[in-house]
């Protein structure tokens, strides 16, 4: 089977429990058709570069996954319909990425740059 990885945007007023719903009932598409889930990752409220439907801000979800073509045109045509998903992107992978995406991994060198600052300075 094919990899993917998509990225979808929801609405900034939603709050995480319904990212992580939206996120489950996405996922679930993708294993009831026989595929797998290889990482799930929530990026967090980031800000938008343009404004989209009039939000600023969303939340942001990347989903790996080893799945059949007809799962993911399925997946995708649920987030289109979804009010709550601003934009998704699908891309076909190689092969899976292993450890965390480069936007977590950066969030994490940021979050040590900051302890690393506050503990000189202290």
């Amino acid at each position: 089977m094919p990899f993917y990885e998509t990225v979808f945007i929801a609405r900034q007023d939603l709050g995480t429990p319904q990212v992580e719903e939206l996120t489950r009932q996405f996922s679930e598409i993708i294993t009831k058709a026989g595929g797998k889930i290889a990482k799930t990752e929530n990026w967090g409220l980031r800000n938008l570069a343009y404004r989209i439907k009039k939000n600023r801000k969303g939340h942001y979800v990347l989903i790996e996954s080893d799945t059949p073509a007809e799962a993911m045109i399925e997946m995708e045509r649920n987030m289109r319909i979804n009010e709550d998903v601003l934009r998704y992107m699908t891309v076909r992978l190689d092969e899976l990425s292993k450890g965390p995406s480069p936007i977590i991994d950066k969030s994490r060198r940021d979050e040590e740059d900051e302890d690393k600052f506050e503990r000189e300075v202290a």
